[in-house]
């Protein structure tokens, strides 16, 4: 089967996937089918042989497994899966966030921008209708207020006619469309920049928003949504882990009928991938917060030197006000930009939450809390604390040259290093099935293969560095047992069909261990660059004298002369003609002949009585000629 045949089959079956789970009244996007179709072949549970052609029969199994999946509603499997893709498709970085939402904007406002540019007008009311059309593009574009509210029309009028008025038009009908389009996005600035000064001087400021003051207010109650989830998901996340302990600490392993161990896998990595989640939108929030204030002190600064060079005067030269008036708009557009970005994000805090309900449906508080009486919930940190001191020691590894260990006394960026696992230990997931426990570096960090592991206890890490190749290949088995474990632990490289959302992450630096180095000192011979500079002079009267004479030069008058040797020393061109050809015709020929000679024989065939050839010369003489 060709590669395309073949997508063309999966097609066929997500798309098969997706009308048995609408008919059931799920409805689902095609990229979280697909997602389930690939996690269902990859479970060897489910006995799919991905080297050869699937029959008709593993299709309509397949479909069947894939269709029981997706419409549990009592899975949190799902639900982890469900916002992994909801994350992925949704989240971007800043500056993409922000270049779409300007893409979208210029896409608004192109019929307006058209209108403008292709516009004819001849007659006055031509003219004004035109001039109403400005006004409004500047005040759709600047967002500084509505343009069906007459208070803000009047007040966008006032400051455009005082840049540009209504007289003006004709030379702006005689520009090109480029140059049409350049002109009134300066427009936009510069009357943007006045209606943003007349709100700071108490003078206007019809329907424009305080954004600093919102984004001072807005800001904080985000972030503290977001540290009230992230606590909910820990605290969740403590009481999963403790209850699976407990029940996997007895012999045989057993837990209640109405808390099955491995649904309680299933919820703590549901909460731990919302707590994932939302440490990457609080990174993001903070950068809001940290750019908001760089951009309220440049605001006040600006607009404290705006009102120095306007004060009170009654004409201020345009070249010393409209620049600041363009930089006070863009500052300004900093601020739109911020509220659009801390909107977005907090879209998704909203739409991400849902998908934590179900395993809280299923371990509602009160169900826990009889469980939880004799077991010592611990929090993360609790569990580092507690393995404190424990490390491990490097020489009991010397045998193998693959492994290296190490340490925050002996690396560079320790705590900055890039964890497999996202810092979960190893060991952890493959013994206690699929259990997720938080990784102490100060045990030591294996290095592997140019890969860091970290571990939950110094036993772990021994065992794990035993025998790494085998637990690396159990991770990956128990990701396809659990699918939303690829993304959560970012075992992208060994799945690499799928792809990661966090590659683009912001704020987080990966940044490779420095444990050695070479280093060396020279003493160079010359330290700074070597350069004489001829006009130096270190003596202060000398320096003075210069000083005067260039101050009495400022009185004089520059004059010129020219001398005998400088005269006639400027390029000249000459252009010669060349003598034309001639010719003379006559209208009569001359010439000079002689006679020619005739010379006559006679008797060639004989003659009577005479034997004998007779030769006579018959030639003329020259002066009968």
């Amino acid at each position: 089967m060709s590669r395309a045949q073949a997508e063309s089959v999966i097609k066929n079956i997500i798309r098969e996937i997706v009308q048995e789970c609408a008919g059931k009244g799920h409805s689902l996007s095609e990229t979280l089918v697909a997602f389930t179709v690939k996690a269902v072949v990859l479970d060897p549970q489910n006995e799919f042989n991905v080297d050869r052609t699937l029959t008709k029969d593993d299709v309509q199994k397949l479909i069947k497994y894939c269709v029981e999946r997706l419409v549990d509603v009592r899975s949190p499997s799902l639900d982890t899966i469900k916002m992994q893709v909801y994350f992925d498709m949704n989240y971007t970085s800043r500056r993409e966030f922000l270049d779409e939402h300007r893409r979208v904007l210029e896409a608004r406002l192109t019929p307006v921008t058209r209108e403008i540019t292709d516009s004819r007008a001849r007659t006055r009311e031509e003219l004004e209708s035109l001039y109403r059309k400005i006004v409004s593009y500047v005040l759709l574009r600047s967002g500084l207020g509505s343009p069906t509210d007459i208070a803000v029309v009047r007040e966008a009028t006032a400051a455009l006619q005082s840049v540009f008025p209504q007289t003006e038009l004709g030379t702006f009908m005689s520009l090109t469309k480029r140059d049409k389009e350049r002109q009134l996005q300066e427009l936009t600035f510069i009357v943007s920049g006045i209606r943003l000064f007349n709100k700071e001087c108490g003078k206007g400021g019809e329907g424009i928003d305080d954004l600093p003051g919102i984004l001072n207010e807005a800001i904080p109650a985000t972030t503290q949504n977001v540290d009230i989830e992230i606590q909910n998901s820990q605290q969740a996340a403590f009481r999963y882990t403790a209850l699976i302990e407990k029940f996997q600490s007895i012999e045989p392993p057993v837990s209640p009928s109405e808390i099955p161990v491995q649904l309680l896998k299933d919820s703590l990595i549901n909460v731990r991938q919302h707590e994932a989640f939302l440490r990457i939108l609080l990174n993001d929030i903070i950068g809001c917060a940290q750019q908001v204030e760089m951009l309220v002190n440049q605001l006040s600064a600006r607009m404290e030197q705006l009102q120095q060079t306007v004060q009170s005067k009654t004409a201020v030269p345009t070249a010393q006000v409209y620049p600041q008036f363009i930089s006070i708009s863009h500052l300004w557009t900093c601020f739109q930009d911020e509220m659009v970005l801390l909107s977005v994000l907090s879209n998704i805090l909203a739409s991400i939450e849902p998908f934590t309900r179900t395993q809280r449906d299923l371990f509602p508080e009160e169900l826990l809390t009889p469980h939880l009486e004799d077991v010592v919930v611990k929090t993360d940190e609790q569990r580092i604390v507690e393995t404190m001191g424990n490390r491990v020691n490097p020489d009991d590894f010397h045998n193998n040259d693959d492994i290296q260990w190490l340490f925050p006394e002996t690396t560079k960026n320790y705590d900055r290093l890039l964890l497999q696992y996202r810092g979960c230990c190893g060991y952890t997931i493959v013994k206690h099935s699929r259990l997720l426990l938080p990784g102490n570096p100060d045990i030591g960090i294996l290095q592997y293969q140019d890969k860091l592991y970290v571990f939950s206890s110094r036993t772990a890490a021994y065992e794990f560095a035993q025998q790494p190749d085998k637990y690396i290949a159990f991770v990956g088995e128990a990701a396809k047992r659990s699918p939303e474990l690829i993304q959560l632990l970012e075992l992208h490289q060994q799945f690499a069909a799928i792809s990661p959302y966090s590659q683009a992450e912001a704020g987080k630096m990966i940044e490779k261990p420095v444990t050695k180095s070479d280093s060396g000192t020279q003493t160079d011979t010359h330290i700074l660059e070597y350069n004489i500079v001829k006009d130096y002079e270190w003596n202060e009267w000398e320096l003075r004298r210069k000083a005067l004479k260039l101050a009495n030069l400022r009185s004089k008058i520059t004059k010129s002369s020219q001398t005998h040797l400088s005269n006639l020393r400027r390029e000249n061109s000459t252009q010669v003609y060349l003598p034309k050809e001639m010719a003379v015709q006559t209208k009569r020929n001359g010439e000079s002949n002689v006679p020619r000679p005739q010379i006559f024989l006679a008797g060639l065939r004989g003659i009577r009585g005479i034997r004998t050839m007779v030769k006579m010369d018959l030639t003329r003489d020259v002066d009968e000629v």
